[in-house]
């Protein structure tokens, strides 16, 4: 008897001259991804899944889910320390 356990495929690159599920989404996700950060990060995670799902390595993919988190860290880091310094020189003025 013989065991028939799933074997997993390691990443592979495209052949030469064709493109891999989820290459160019990788790309758009990974220059949306600067811009619009979310919106990147989204796309670019829905890329880097069809890549994976069909076997490929998918580099802008995973650029842009990590530039995408990245910037989107820093932008809420800077709205809650902006939020936070309105409210101190609001109230500032108002002592008893």
């Amino acid at each position: 008897m013989t065991s028939s356990a799933p074997q997993s495929r390691a990443p592979q690159a495209a052949p030469a001259g064709q493109d891999f599920p989820g290459k160019t989404l990788g790309i758009v996700g990974l220059i949306v991804a600067i811009f619009f950060n979310l919106i990147g990060l989204i796309i670019s995670i829905i890329a880097f899944n069809q890549s994976k799902k069909a076997g490929y390595k998918n580099t802008p993919a995973l650029a842009g889910i990590i530039v995408g988190a990245v910037f989107l860290g820093i932008g809420l880091l800077v709205v809650i320390l902006s939020i936070v310094a309105g409210v101190s020189a609001g109230t500032a003025g108002y002592s008893n």
